[in-house]
């Protein structure tokens, strides 16, 4: 009875198992029917050829975006010779293939003065930075600062490539528009579009300019007040204090001539005045 009921059992449970693995092809054939073309070929093709391209591999978690930072410097130094702090400056210019964008001079009551704003290549801007300070004792001011400004960049790009799909996509539309309604509105969607990826490419075009570019401005100056005092001699100085006295006594000369009418009528009051006192004493 034992040996009945073990038969027994044991033809129930290969039953189940075959009828379970009649599940499992069923339900591989029928997923394989619902899948496209496409992913049957991939799955049942043969191997690809290894002569054939590859196509790219996919970006690394850890792969690290470049970063974006744009390098200014404002340098403002004393020097004894403003033409010698300009060669040696138009040296460090040609050195780090700089550009000189603005150059400006002039004088107050104390110093001569001489303004510079230079475009750097971002690679050489601490080369520059060097070469300038070469000689120099002291900066008055020195300011160098590093903006980052990768996010900034990252999103302006992400921006744009959304602009420029939407822009596809409203072309795709386009060919398949009938109506003159239809039309009309859809390229008005696009003509705006178009300006949104103008207006990003613009700003991202300055952003790398910037980027690849730094700016340096340079401000150098010489004291002249005191050091010309030194100069003048007490002979020069005696000549300077009668042109002074001349140039005094013309300018009262001409104020006097622009009053004659005045002055002659003054004389004229004053002299009928002294003849009456004369003929009162008489009388």
């Amino acid at each position: 009875m034992r040996h009945i009921f073990f038969l027994f059992s044991l033809f129930l449970i290969l039953t189940g198992c075959n009828k379970s693995y009649q599940t499992e092809d069923q339900n591989m054939i029928v997923t394989a029917l619902k899948l496209p073309a496409k992913a049957k070929n991939v799955a049942y093709d043969k191997k690809p050829d290894p002569s054939s391209p590859q196509p790219p591999p996919p970006p690394r978690a850890d792969q690290q975006i470049e970063q974006k930072i744009i390098k200014e410097a404002t340098l403002r130094f004393e020097t004894d010779n403003l033409e010698t702090s300009f060669i040696q400056i138009e040296k460090a210019v040609a050195a780090s293939k700089a550009r000189i964008i603005n150059d400006s001079e002039g004088k107050d009551y104390a110093t001569a003065f001489r303004n510079l704003i230079i475009k750097v290549p971002s690679q050489n801007f601490d080369l520059f930075v060097n070469d300038v300070s070469k000689g120099v004792s002291y900066f008055e001011t020195k300011n160098i600062s590093a903006e980052d400004v990768t996010e900034q960049y990252i999103d302006l790009t992400s921006r744009l490539k959304t602009k420029k799909k939407l822009e596809e996509r409203y072309l795709e539309i386009l060919k398949k528009a009938n109506k003159v309604s239809d039309i009309l509105e859809i390229e008005e969607q696009i003509s705006a579009i178009r300006e949104e990826i103008e207006a990003k490419e613009g700003q991202l075009k300055y952003l790398e300019s910037r980027v690849s570019e730094s700016t340096v401005t340079i401000e150098f100056y010489k004291t002249i007040v005191e050091k010309e005092g030194v100069k003048i001699s007490y002979g020069s100085k005696l000549g300077n204090a009668v042109k002074s006295g001349f140039y005094t006594l013309s300018d009262l000369l001409i104020s006097l001539l622009s009053v004659w009418p005045l002055i002659i009528i003054f004389f004229v009051l004053a002299y009928f005045i002294r003849k009456r006192f004369k003929r009162r004493k008489k009388e």
